[in-house]
């Protein structure tokens, strides 16, 4: 059964608990399946990329399209293979933290053994996907798994977890390229480096829930390290991030409507951005997931930043 504390971003009035039988809810909600904006946050990049290099909309073919889905499904279940490596080196902090503490693993409710059986199958289904990929694609996949397996370490060593995780997020980056063209672009690189900070951003805001619990737990993130000053990092982040896209959009000769989306997805960030209270984990949850449609507005930049208006 799927219990719901006071604050946690658990939803345990999902559609797909409704849709599925209660013996696998446990497992669903292990790879966050009722919440699906780390599924975005994961894929949308990697769209960036593909309909970048494609060339726009209008240059796009089938197999365009179908490498797309790919990257869909191999979003959905490498993000909840990810969340089950986190859960499992995190199960025992877990349960200090009032936000993740009826997690299945931390509740109890799925044993360690099951949990790593779990994510052998996973990885299984992702390696179905991943070879039907370019060879350099395969490659930086294959080369993911590091950091995928090594990023919840981060936080017990390192004041900047998040910036692990902008390293292991954005390789659909590299990857979605890498199947279109066959190899790594300069604007790919870039939009790389341009992913990595707005990931350092958007899981600055997320790690702002669980401040004063990760202090209790002496648990480092961004959000700690920055404290009163994270507003003006995160904005950094971001105007780093929009200069970077911007100077993509030069270099890969974008049209005018690449920049029109560009400029109303950074004024709907500043308006976000605006509202945020740090100190209101709802406020930083709210934020964070506004995140995917922030990426919707870039994606769309790619995709219609191509067509001739002539």
């Amino acid at each position: 059964m799927i219990h719901t504390p006071a604050h946690t971003d658990i939803s345990k009035s999902h559609w797909i608990y409704r849709l599925t039988p209660r013996p696998v809810w446990p497992y669903l909600s292990l790879m966050r399946m009722d919440r699906p904006i780390g599924i975005w946050l994961l894929l949308l990049p990697s769209w960036w990329a593909i309909t970048m290099e494609a060339g726009g909309v209008t240059q796009m073919t089938a197999q365009h399209f179908y490498v797309m889905v790919l990257f869909g499904i191999g979003s959905i279940i490498m993000r909840g293979a990810g969340c089950v490596i986190n859960d499992i080196w995190d199960r025992d902090i877990d349960k200090a933290v009032e936000r993740t503490k009826m997690r299945p693993l931390a509740s109890g409710q799925i044993s360690v053994r099951n949990a790593i059986i779990f994510t052998l199958i996973l990885m299984g289904l992702g390696a179905a996907i991943l070879i039907q990929l370019p060879p350099l694609a395969t490659l930086l996949g294959l080369l993911s798994l590091c950091p995928v397996i090594l990023y919840p370490l981060a936080k017990r060593v390192t004041w900047y977890p998040q910036a692990v995780l902008g390293l292991t997020f954005n390789f659909g980056i590299l990857m979605g390229a890498a199947s279109v063209t066959g190899h790594l672009s300069t604007a790919a690189i870039l939009l790389y480096i341009a992913g990595f900070f707005w990931t350092l951003g958007y899981d600055t805001i997320y790690a702002h829930q669980d401040v004063i619990d990760d202090e209790l737990a002496s648990i480092k993130s961004t959000a700690r390290k920055f404290g009163n000053f994270s507003p003006l990092y995160i904005s950094v982040f971001y105007m780093v991030f929009a200069g970077l896209v911007f100077a993509i959009g030069l270099l890969t000769n974008a049209n005018s409507l690449f920049y029109i989306f560009w400029a109303f997805t950074m004024l709907y960030w500043i308006r976000q951005m605006k509202d945020w209270d740090r100190y209101t984990p709802q406020s930083c949850l709210h934020l964070f997931r506004n995140n995917r449609n922030f990426g919707f507005g870039i994606f769309a930049a790619f995709l219609m930043g191509y067509i001739s208006l002539i």
